[in-house]
């Protein structure tokens, strides 16, 4: 279903934040004043199949990787060395709510989010009522998303984004939005395609819902894979080896 073959990921680093066009200029005769550029490996030779229906945890530090790899799975990323091959159309949950038109209200972002996830009007339309009951937004539809607060915003994505069940499933610390009600909402809806079959790619800092829905464990540090193993096992070393 998908098979990552020895990705690497670069990124400059070390650019001044507030090199203007004048200091450009002057860089031309001045090497001195010219920005320095340091390179970055976010992933460093990462390879891994993952087989249809297969739901993959991916467990690592704050900066280890884990977000970059599953852009570059979605092809949100290219990545600088090796290659992705995905056989199998993808739902990324990657940044919940990054297409949002802040000024335009709930309902007019739902069509809005819908187009840009290549939903049609018609299907739209069909769904709205199951995307706003799920979302338990039916109060604020015409209100400017700009007054939602964050986990508002998260709640109408995440309705957008799994009103149909994609072959693959790209999740990034979703099971976390809202309150506590739908966050149960949202981890019964991830269990329900999870057992229609579809495969899944989900990052967690939450190792106990790690080993609740994964099947196997990929541990990622400093963009180098460390592991791959059952999802007990993995979690339990990994665990053992922060707490030291």
């Amino acid at each position: 279903m998908i098979k990552i073959e020895n990705v690497s990921m670069k990124f400059n680093l070390g650019i001044e934040k507030n090199f203007s066009i004048k200091e450009a200029f002057i860089s031309i005769f001045d090497r001195k004043r010219r920005p320095k550029k340091t390179d970055f490996w976010a992933l460093k030779n990462i390879s891994f199949d993952v087989k249809p229906g297969e739901v993959i945890g991916l467990i690592g530090s704050n900066g280890a990787g884990k977000s970059t790899l599953l852009k570059v799975v979605s092809g949100v990323m290219k990545p600088t060395k090796g290659k992705v091959t995905v056989n199998g159309v993808i739902s990324p949950m990657i940044e919940l709510g990054a297409g949002f038109d802040l000024e335009l209200t709930a309902r007019e972002n739902i069509y809005l989010n819908g187009a840009i996830l290549g939903y049609s009007k018609k299907f739209i339309d069909e769904k709205f009522n199951e995307i706003v009951e799920f979302s338990e937004l039916k109060d604020f539809l015409d209100v400017p998303v700009k007054n939602f607060s964050s986990g508002m915003i998260a709640k109408l994505a995440f309705s957008i984004a799994t009103v149909v069940e994609p072959e693959i499933l790209i999740v990034d610390e979703i099971l976390s939005v809202g309150d506590i009600k739908f966050q149960e909402k949202s981890k019964n809806k991830m269990m329900e395609m999870i057992k229609g079959g579809t495969t899944v790619l989900y990052v967690s800092h939450s190792l106990e819902s790690i080993k609740e829905l994964c099947d196997r464990v990929v541990w990622i540090e400093n963009g180098t894979l460390v592991k791959i193993g059952s999802a007990k096992e993995i979690c339990n070393e990994y665990y053992n080896k922060q707490m030291k």
